[in-house]
């Protein structure tokens, strides 16, 4: 996006400047996490909450997870 602007509406859904980024950055610190300890959960719901964001940029039609934590995690939100 140009400088000065930080989200547009594709389709309904607001992308905002860095949230693959975000994505990314969070899919990388999950590895380091403990399943069921509070930062693994928060880690894990940014993620759901950017997902709709990286289908809606058609980023999963051409780039699959290698991670199996990650791909669940995709495959939980509709």
């Amino acid at each position: 996006m140009p400088e000065g602007i930080d989200s547009t509406a594709i389709n309904g859904t607001i992308v905002r400047k860095g949230s693959v980024a975000a994505f990314v950055a969070n899919a990388l610190r999950l590895d380091g996490l403990t399943e069921g300890t509070p930062e693994h959960a928060a880690v894990v719901t940014q993620m759901q909450e950017l997902a709709p964001v990286l289908r809606t940029i058609g980023l999963l039609d051409v780039f699959r997870p290698r991670s199996p934590a990650v791909e669940r995690i995709l495959a939980e939100v509709p």
